[in-house]
């Protein structure tokens, strides 16, 4: 896949051992669940840890007071693609338990692939906060790409998207159609078939996350 210079790829073991266990077709439901959040969380403390907004307080120690720097309250919003994307919500709760969250609504059309909108709801004042977009499958990139299209039209000028396991055809779909958005994922696969899954990939995450087919 061509380089991209707001595209992230980890490559950490600790995420690749969570993917392994994510992909097998004997995993749980509930254990499913629980590593999407967990990684999730990790893929979270690598993509903030450079510009997550910041203020100053001052802290009173048993001992003296001291300034220190604190993540600014309600700065962060959390927006998940439907449905599968309310899967990484928690895991992005667990850092920042205070950020509101809003939902986009997508269906893949499965004749053409291509996302339908049928849900928006975002939080007040979205357009001022940093915007966590989320998805675990960044597919075709069709649904990421609508998906930013419609937070940029409500105002929204800081937003990043994370996706657990991408698809080469999907990355450079939405890192070229948004170079101003900087997209995390935790592993690149393969390629699409021929019915727009990724491969190897690990199936629908939406069925899986919620036990349906």
């Amino acid at each position: 896949m061509k380089h991209y210079d707001n595209v992230v790829i980890f490559d950490h073991p600790l995420i690749r051992h969570k993917i392994a266990i994510l992909r097998d077709v004997n995993t749980s439901m509930k254990e499913f669940r629980e590593l999407v959040e967990e990684i999730t969380t990790l893929m979270t403390y690598e993509c903030l840890k450079e510009d997550v907004p910041t203020e100053e307080k001052v802290v009173t120690t048993p001992l003296e007071t001291c300034t220190q720097r604190v993540v600014k309250d309600n700065a962060i919003a959390i927006v998940p693609i439907l449905r599968a994307g309310l899967g990484m919500v928690n895991g992005i709760h667990v850092l920042f338990p205070s950020a509101r969250v809003g939902h986009i609504g997508m269906y893949r059309d499965e004749e053409t692939f291509e996302p339908q909108s049928y849900y928006c709801k975002l939080p007040d004042g979205i357009e001022d906060k940093l915007v966590l977009a989320v998805d675990p499958m960044l597919a075709t990139g069709g649904s990421a790409c609508d998906a930013i299209k419609a937070l940029k039209e409500r105002g929204c000028k800081h937003i990043k998207f994370m996706s657990i396991i991408g698809a080469p055809e999907g990355v450079s779909r939405v890192a070229e159609a948004h170079p101003d958005v900087k997209i995390y994922v935790s592993t690149l696969d393969r390629c699409l078939n021929e019915k727009g899954y990724i491969l190897p990939g690990l199936g629908d995450a939406g069925d899986r996350l919620f036990g349906t087919k």
